[in-house]
């Protein structure tokens, strides 16, 4: 009975913060920069309708890949030609094409789903210095909350493709990895492309995570497939995808 009490209470709580929070919603959105000295009713609210937007707009999408990678353009212009093409081809095919929703290997991956009149979604994000909307998406959204982004791009696809990039990129890959080793998501394609980028990660991982200090368990070294052709990708995506 307490129990319920308690639950009851929270929830009439949560609804009277959701309640205040629309209302008192700020136009501008000043930054958490650390703990709060008290709980502040739009910010909750603000959370929440970003998590109930942006699961609605991944709803709408059956089979999708996800695709990271920096907002550079920095980096080879093979990197730009394989997202592009590796997009398009998975586009003809069916798949949505999930990005960040901005520019480098993001723009690239959805303007080879948008020439080829498949779904171009972008969840972009807002930064002090701005992040614009790359012109090929069919869909967008903006966050202001990191952390709810990387829900929505966790649950958003079947497959996970990662292209070189920056500590945004690392820090999507090893949110995925942790997600499928600890169960908390199924096992899905997590694809590393380029095979001169990321095995120098690949070798820290392998030689001191798991044979140095025993950190991981040998099957873990299998929860990604590093590949280096559009071909290789195509057809290790395809072979498994499991829905």
């Amino acid at each position: 009975m307490n129990e319920d009490l308690t639950r009851d209470e929270s929830a009439e709580r949560l609804a009277q913060m959701l309640h205040e929070g629309r209302r008192t919603l700020p136009e501008k959105r000043p930054l958490l920069v650390c703990k709060p000295r008290k709980i502040e009713s739009w910010r909750i609210f603000k959370i929440m309708s970003e998590f109930v937007e942006g699961f609605d707009i991944i709803r709408r999408h059956g089979l999708a890949a996800s695709f990271f990678g920096s907002s550079r353009a920095s980096f080879e212009d093979h990197v730009y030609k394989d997202a592009e093409e590796l997009a398009r081809r998975l586009a003809k095919r069916g798949f949505a094409i999930i990005t960040g929703g901005s520019a480098g290997v993001m723009q690239a991956a959805n303007k080879g789903a948008f020439e080829v009149g498949g779904a171009s979604v972008g969840l972009n994000i807002n930064l002090p210095e701005a992040q614009e909307y790359n012109p090929y998406l069919t869909e967008r959204f903006v966050f202001d909350h990191f952390f709810v982004r990387k829900v929505m791009l966790t649950y958003a696809s079947e497959v996970y493709i990662y292209f070189p990039g920056g500590f945004g990129t690392l820090d999507e890959l090893f949110e995925i990895i942790t997600l499928v080793q600890t169960k908390k998501i199924h096992k899905v394609p997590i694809v590393l492309f380029g095979k001169s980028y990321w095995e120098p990660l690949i070798g820290f991982i392998e030689k001191v995570l798991y044979e140095e200090h025993a950190a991981i368990d040998k099957g873990d070294l299998a929860l990604y497939a590093v590949v280096d052709s559009v071909d290789e990708a195509y057809d290790y995506i395809v072979a498994n995808i499991s829905c």
